[in-house]
Order: structure tokens, then C-alpha cells, then sequence
């Protein structure tokens, strides 16, 4: 964990460096998991006074500590929802009323991936085929059109020798 005071002058240096009030400053505390909800509120409040836009205390346990993160700041707030994750995965609408003005999701789309993966290299394993699985599979043309392949093909011709 970073000591406070050298976060809150990471702050106020970017805070002194900006050069437009489009630029938001978003000040992160992981102190809620090694030091307690406590210090990371005070890390917050800190942080907010050195000119902090919006404030990230990482890891919340529980429903309470979100709400009493919502209530301390007169700021925005963000949350990270990482299903499975210490902090509780709350409808957006909740989050909302309790205060949170931004809510990330980072690993939802790899948790899925990774599932989906498992589900269909077990079929694959236990079946030795893939053909009863082809409805839960992205069609291979469509796919190519989602990842830009089109492109990256128009490219290699470009420059083919």
C-alpha cells in the first residue's frame, strides 16, 4: 500500500499539471484490505482535499461499507464489481442510491469466457465431438467480422510481397 501523503502529493502534482477541467482525477485506496475501512476513508478524504475528482475505495466487504462510502464523500464514487469478488455484486440501481456514480465490471466478460471454455472443451472431451454444441458457438464468419479480420487481411495484401 502507498503511504498516504505520497498519494496525496501524486495528487496534487496532477492536479497543478492539468489543463482542462475535462481532465478528471480518479484517486484509488487499497488500503480498505490490509488496513482497514477506517484508513481507507481517511486515505479518501485526503485524497478528495488534494483535488481528487472521483474517489475508488477498492474492495468494500459488504453491503454496509458501501453504504457508508456513499454517505462520507460528496464526490463521485466508483466501484469495481468483480462477481465472486470480496465486495457484494449489487444492481446498479442500489449502487446508485447508495451513492456510486460509476461501476466497473472487469472480469465479468473473462469469468463468462472462461466458463463458456470449460463448458464446451468438457462436451468436447466427454464427447469426442463438437457437433450437438454448434448453437452455443459464434459463427466462425460473423466472428471473423467482430475481431476486424477484414482489415488485418486487407493489410497482408497491401503489403504482400
Amino acid at each position: 500500500v502507498i503511504p498516504a501523503e505520497d498519494m496525496v502529493k501524486k495528487i496534487q502534482v496532477a492536479v497543478e499539471a492539468r489543463e482542462s477541467r475535462d481532465f478528471l482525477i480518479l484517486a484509488r485506496t487499497d488500503a480498505r484490505t490490509t488496513l482497514g475501512l477506517d484508513e481507507a476513508l481517511r486515505r479518501a478524504e485526503a485524497y478528495a482535499k488534494a483535488g481528487a475528482d472521483i474517489l475508488f475505495v477498492e474492495s468494500p466487504e459488504s453491503e454496509k461499507e458501501l453504504e457508508i462510502i456513499g454517505r462520507t464523500f460528496d464526490l463521485p464514487l466508483l466501484v469495481n464489481v468483480v462477481e465472486t469478488g470480496r465486495t457484494p455484486v449489487l444492481p446498479a440501481a442500489m449502487l446508485e442510491q447508495m451513492g456510486f456514480a460509476i461501476a466497473i465490471y472487469p472480469a465479468v466478460g473473462f469469468l463468462a469466457m472462461g466458463k463458456a471454455l470449460e463448458d464446451v472443451y468438457g462436451h468436447l472431451q466427454a464427447n469426442r465431438t463438437s457437433l450437438v454444441i454448434g448453437d452455443r458457438l459464434y459463427d466462425f464468419p460473423r466472428f471473423n467480422t467482430l475481431m476486424d479480420f477484414e482489415s488485418v487481411w486487407d493489410f497482408d495484401k497491401r503489403h504482400a510481397s
